[in-house]
């Protein structure tokens, strides 16, 4: 282990699950809800929301991977 990254605790390892699932989630419903649109200019921007939360998705899994 880095120790320059401190070990997660439960509670934190916890958290990060939530968070990493509920990213997962809004990444789904956005793609989703893009396709389903007819809407070009509502689709493209639910599309960039669903890219943001995949984002947030993949920075969360990089900072529980550096501290593995």
């Amino acid at each position: 282990m880095n120790n320059m990254n401190p070990e997660l605790t439960a509670k934190n390892l916890t958290i990060l699950n939530d968070q990493l699932g509920a990213e997962a989630l809004l990444v789904h419903k956005f793609a989703q809800a893009a396709q389903a649109v007819q809407d070009q200019a509502i689709s493209a921007q639910l599309t960039s929301m669903s890219q943001q939360h995949r984002k947030h998705y993949d920075t969360l899994l990089n900072y529980l991977n550096s501290h593995q």
